[in-house]
């Protein structure tokens, strides 16, 4: 069973930065896309980015690329989500997913029903 863990969250004024962190445990193999979702109130989940464990790859979404990177440790049981450049519309809760794969495209963002873990969340708030 996978589980994972999310820290990082918090307040910060537009322009500013957080790092988001993602601690999994029960991985049996390498073989997993993990990524992450928002939801902000009044809106669907979002998928914001997603990166293939085994290889590296990464996506994102359009309202974030260049601003944000999703990475992991060298042990590949963390999952970070680098926030640059942060915009009100960026205030929601933040969630890592995970969903056992052989490999990881950008269309899995496209939806929460293909993700088979989720962690508990972590609130980002950004002021203006």
């Amino acid at each position: 069973q996978v589980q994972m863990v999310e820290s990082g969250g918090g307040s910060v004024r537009a322009g500013g930065s957080l790092r988001l962190s993602c601690a999994a445990s029960g991985y049996t193999s390498s073989n997993y896309c993990m990524g992450w979702f928002r939801h902000a109130p009044g809106k669907e989940r979002e998928g914001v980015a997603l990166i293939y464990i085994g290889g590296g790859s990464s996506y994102y979404a359009d309202s974030v690329k260049t601003r944000f990177i999703i990475s992991q440790n060298n042990a590949k049981d963390t999952l970070y989500l680098q926030m640059n450049s942060l915009k009100p519309e960026d205030t929601a809760m933040y969630y890592c997913a995970a969903v056992l794969r052989y490999s990881c495209y950008s269309g899995l963002l496209a939806s929460d029903r293909w993700w088979n873990y989720w962690g508990q969340g972590t609130q980002v708030t950004v002021s203006s």
